[in-house]
């Protein structure tokens, strides 16, 4: 079942997916959401063309014992994917450390991957009231906030970020979503800038016309 999992990128050395890892990270196949500023707009289609097998990737990472610390699942949203936790599996079963990206659109899978997993890195893009307009999609902040649930209950080490594009989140609902989590008892919240490489220039300037509007 592993196999089957569809990968559109493959980064061999990081050291920006994993604070203070140096990690090989793979970009999973497949979003549910539409958020504007997306920087890998290639990896929304779940059935697009993919040009990495996980065969060959694994192969490489065998040549990488005890020179990376662990393996990063990022995306796209890796959850989406059922073949995400016997990949995990498999590569914890190599020894590596497991780290794991997510926008939590799916609760009960990231629930079940997160045993599988020595890190998280989770994407909480904006503040309740604001985060259909944020994802394009309805009922998105229902669906993150109980992942956000989830990883606290998981005891899991956890990094929790927003991506803020000045033009689409205002100060006020950047405050609103630090009281929010702070509610939650997140005392450490990451804000990652906008960065224009990459991003669909369509769908964001369609996105700020609606802001404005």
């Amino acid at each position: 079942m592993a196999n089957d999992l569809r990968i559109g990128g493959f980064e061999p050395f990081s050291l920006c997916d994993w604070p203070g890892k140096i990690v090989a990270t793979l970009f999973l196949q497949g979003c549910p959401w539409r958020c504007p500023y997306c920087h890998n707009p290639g990896l929304i289609d779940a059935n697009a063309e993919t040009a990495h097998r996980l065969s060959d990737i694994l192969e490489f990472l065998e040549t990488r014992r005890g020179l990376l610390d662990g393996v990063v699942f990022s995306g796209g949203e890796p959850t989406l994917q059922r073949a995400l936790v016997p990949t995990m599996e498999a590569v914890r079963a190599m020894g590596f450390a497991v780290g794991l990206h997510s926008a939590g659109p799916y609760p009960e899978r990231l629930k079940a991957a997160l045993p599988h997993a020595d890190w998280i890195g989770l994407d909480i893009k904006a503040p309740e009231a604001c985060y259909d307009r944020m994802t394009g999609t309805p009922k998105s902040a229902t669906r993150a906030f109980e992942s956000l649930r989830h990883v606290l209950a998981s005891g899991i080490a956890y990094e929790v970020r927003t991506t803020v594009h000045d033009g689409l989140m205002r100060e006020p609902e950047l405050a609103a979503l630090r009281q929010e989590l702070a509610a939650s008892g997140i005392a450490a919240h990451k804000i990652q800038t906008f960065r224009e490489a990459g991003v669909d220039r369509q769908r964001l300037a369609a996105a700020l016309r609606q802001q404005r509007g």
